[in-house]
């Protein structure tokens, strides 16, 4: 029995080098996160120095989103056409230089183009860095483990970055630039070092679809667009329904172009893998719900409690439990409950921990919000990784950077979405401006992640019932004696 069992185990060891390229890719999306967190916590700060309006401040982080979102299909499909460790190194310089010219801006417009060109390295950076694991790492245990370290370490950095941001801006906002500069040099060095360009198969021309990229890019950038715009419903609806139908018509081109393409930039046939679809509508629906009730939060603790950034930052510390769980008790976890199981429990407690915030008072103490805070923690560790690798199960090797690419296409659009509906309907419920309005709309605003974390919810269990009947149908076919 003993000696059954021990290759397997020995099999699922990951070595020396492994290890390595493992930790530099989680360095990678560890930045990812980290840059985005530390922005967030630090826009007063630059708001005061530099004189930006409201408007101009909401476009520093959305134009992260437009350039993230937009390119982000377009980085995915680059990385399997011309080398995965070629765009992860190439666009990670992008990052790092423009980055660090976002520290030195001294106009609003700068702050814009830095964040944009950042976002749309991004857009190409992590699709690529998320395929090499998937390609590196066979699938099994291994990917798994390797999947679960890298998507905690990517949700850490989000937690710490809202800390270390906090305390950057405390000293002068310009280092929370600076910072994803240093990280991203050691990153650099370590990924020449230890990352390999696999040896390619050549499976079709290896020419780019021009056409689909346009039209794709063109579609995720109005519609990012529109997402975004939802948020300043003060402004009007035209651009908002422009922009939407623009995106629209750009994404049905895009299909008909892809239908007639000799080398697609999507294949289409990759949108009828179930578990595919469902996890990206399931991620989608999670990072909106995540992404609105933590922007919440930190303007219900800044605004109407009047607590520091610093103090806020702690304050949601406790989420970041998830980047302990992640890759010590989540792969337990998965190998004893399976993928769908455990995403159906995340979202599941995701939507307690909402529920529970729903009462919040205007003297709320710390200990009534903490319960909140660390199940939402557990939620996101349960749910985050096995999502990661329900998306990229199964699918062929050359198209692991397209799968990637949809994806993180789901979180950010989510991400955005959630931000925006939020933001429309605490806006919507403020009533005459008193504080007893202000939490009203809080309240009102608060049920939206709940509704959000549900239907991801359904959506998983559909699938688990999918699933579950096909098994039973299969055990059913075998019972019945073959004459």
């Amino acid at each position: 029995m003993t000696n059954s069992q021990t290759p397997p185990r020995a099999a699922d060891r990951m070595g020396g080098r492994a290890w390595g390229v493992l930790i530099v890719l989680c360095g990678a999306i560890f930045l990812e996160g980290i840059d985005v967190a530390m922005l967030n916590v630090a826009l007063p700060s630059i708001r005061a120095e530099l004189g930006l309006s409201t408007a101009t401040l909401s476009g520093v982080v959305s134009a992260y989103v437009l350039g993230y979102g937009g390119f982000m299909l377009l980085g995915g499909r680059a990385a399997d056409l011309y080398g995965r460790r070629r765009m992860f190194l190439g666009w990670l310089v992008v990052f790092l230089v423009f980055s660090g010219l976002g520290g030195f801006a001294t106009e609003g417009w700068m702050l814009l183009l830095a964040r944009f060109v950042t976002g749309v390295a991004a857009a190409f950076m992590t699709p690529a860095g998320l395929s090499i694991i998937t390609t590196s790492f066979e699938e099994g245990p291994k990917r798994n483990k390797a999947l679960l370290f890298y998507a905690g370490t990517g949700a850490g950095g989000f937690s710490l970055g809202l800390v270390i941001g906090g305390l950057l801006a405390r000293i002068d906002w310009r280092w929370v630039f600076f910072t994803p500069v240093i990280l991203s040099a050691v990153i650099l060095v370590a990924a020449l070092w230890l990352i390999k360009e696999p040896a390619r198969q050549e499976r079709g021309p290896r020419r780019l679809d021009f056409a689909g990229a346009l039209t794709v890019t063109m579609a995720m950038l109005l519609i990012a667009y529109a997402v975004v715009r939802l948020e300043h419903p003060a402004q009007g609806w035209g651009w908002t329904v422009a922009s939407f139908t623009g995106g629209v018509a750009a994404l049905v081109t895009f299909v008909a172009v892809e239908r007639r393409s000799p080398a697609p930039l999507v294949r289409l046939g990759i949108l009828r893998s179930g578990p595919l679809v469902r996890a990206n509508v399931s991620a989608l629906l999670f990072a909106g719900s995540f992404f609105g009730f933590q922007f919440l939060v930190t303007l219900y603790l800044q605004e109407l409690r009047g607590w520091s950034t610093l103090e806020t930052s702690l304050a949601l510390l406790a989420v970041g439990i998830d980047a302990i769980l992640a890759p010590t008790l989540t792969p337990r976890l998965v190998a004893r409950f399976g993928n769908t199981r455990l995403i159906f429990g995340g979202l599941v407690l995701a939507a307690v921990a909402y529920a529970l915030f729903l009462p919040l008072g205007l003297d709320w103490t710390y200990a009534a919000m903490f319960p909140s805070m660390i199940i939402l923690g557990l939620g996101f560790a349960l749910a985050y990784g096995p999502l990661t690798i329900v998306a990229t199960d199964g699918i062929a090797e050359e198209e692991q950077g397209l799968a990637g690419g949809l994806l993180y296409t789901a979180f950010q659009f989510g991400a955005a979405l959630g931000l925006s509906a939020v933001t429309a309907v605490n806006v919507a419920a403020l009533g005459d401006g008193s504080r007893e309005a202000a939490l009203g709309g809080f309240r009102a605003a608060l049920v939206v992640p709940l509704v959000m974390a549900v239907l991801a919810a359904i959506v998983i269990a559909s699938g688990r019932q999918r699933v579950s009947a096909k098994e039973a149908r299969l055990a059913s076919e075998e019972a019945i004696p073959v004459s």
